[in-house]
């Protein structure tokens, strides 16, 4: 069988280390061809020994140039920089699959490049559909470049269609944890602390996306992307809550009938189902024993105690810009939290302040959607200079 060669994009995160964790337990099917980060070059550096890599990226300037003073990386190595690095890596000209796990919209520009180059992509970055999954999807579609959903959700909506013919799919359905605070009353998380906040009941995340889920702005996020991965309206896309995070998604059809994808809270099994598509291996870490008991609880979401879910649906339905303005106005708001300039509650305060102050026309091209992008910055920036605690 013929090997696969992957460019991971994000190396260092949670995604990466994952993503290396199936590869660990491939080497004869899979090999790492390049590797990229933001600043950790002494873990890409581990990653590039351990793999044998000899093209790595690393965004920040000031830690590409402390990387190659370090003398941490094998002999012959080549270290780019900049955007123009994460752009050599996606482009790599013996890459397979493009994994894409760059943290923000930063991966926005790599995911073009490696769809022009006709690389597979594997997309954890849901921002880049969130901020223009209008001009992603038809250039993939244009080059028949295909996009695999590395979420676990998205993969699992991905792995219950299973080619059914649109027509048939009545209703994709999200599921939830609900975060750290599902449980929470809306008085005890107006003094939600960031150290609280990110410790996750079930997964293990970086921080910004762990915010995300205790807001639920994650899964308004997915909401989003979802409408562009599958081609469905958001109105026809639901969201329930599933603490155990065992019942990744779910999908019904028109005759009623529903299918769901199950597997451990583990994101190694979505990212060897993109690995590998459209064929199967041996898993890397154990499945379900339904040897033991264990409970399936779904119950609908919280709109009050989680405003984000609300706002990102209210974007989704108002289209254009709009979802782009959300995704940029939590990106501010959370950092602003991370850093005890806000409460809690303060995020979708800010969002809700932004998105009434821009307008959402459609964009026209991807710079409409790059100045929408940086207005919604700017004024959830303003907005928190006078609200700031």
């Amino acid at each position: 069988m013929a090997v696969k060669n992957i460019v991971l994009l994000g190396a260092t995160g949670s995604i990466g280390e994952s993503t290396l964790k199936v590869l660990r337990g491939h080497p004869d099917r899979l090999r790492l061809a390049g590797i990229a980060a933001h600043t950790r070059y002494e873990k890409l550096a581990e990653i590039a020994r351990e793999f044998a890599v000899r093209e790595v990226a690393i965004f920040d300037e000031t830690a590409a140039e402390k990387a190659r003073a370090s003398g941490l990386f094998p002999p012959g190595t080549r270290i780019h920089s900049g955007p123009e690095g994460l752009l050599a890596l996606a482009t790599l000209p013996a890459a397979d699959v493009v994994v894409m796990a760059v943290v923000g919209t930063l991966g926005l520009h790599p995911a073009l490049a490696a769809i022009r180059a006709r690389k597979a992509l594997a997309l954890a970055s849901k921002e880049i559909l969130v901020l223009a999954g209008k001009f992603v999807m038809a250039e993939a579609a244009r080059l028949n470049v295909p996009i695999l959903p590395l979420d676990s959700e998205h993969n699992a909506i991905f792995q219950c269609l299973h080619a059914e013919p649109q027509r048939q799919v009545d209703r994709l359905i999200l599921t939830a944890s609900g975060g750290r605070f599902r449980d929470s009353s809306a008085e005890e998380m107006r003094n939600v602390t960031p150290e609280q906040a990110l410790q996750h009941p079930n997964w293990s995340m970086g921080p910004k996306i762990t915010i995300d889920s205790s807001t639920m702005a994650n899964k308004g996020l997915e909401l989003i992307e979802a409408r562009w991965l599958f081609d469905i309206p958001q109105e026809r896309i639901d969201i329930v809550v599933h603490p155990q995070s065992i019942i990744h998604s779910l999908v019904q059809f028109i005759d009623g009938s529903i299918l769901a994808q199950l597997s451990p809270p583990s994101m190694t099994f979505a990212i060897q189902h993109c690995l590998f598509y459209p064929g199967r291996e041996q898993g890397v870490v154990p499945t379900l024993d339904f040897a033991q008991v264990f409970r399936l609880d779904i119950r609908p979401p919280d709109l009050d105690r989680f405003p984000c879910l609300r706002l990102a649906r209210a974007a989704s339905a108002a289209a254009g810009v709009a979802p782009a303005v959300f995704n940029a106005a939590n990106e501010v708001a959370v950092a602003a939290f991370l850093k005890n300039q806000i409460p809690f509650l303060g995020i979708p305060a800010v969002i809700e302040h932004t998105l009434a102050a821009i307008s959402a026309g459609e964009p026209e091209n991807l710079d409409a959607v790059l100045a929408a992008d940086a207005e919604a910055r700017c004024r959830a920036a303003e907005h928190l200079s006078a609200v700031a605690v």
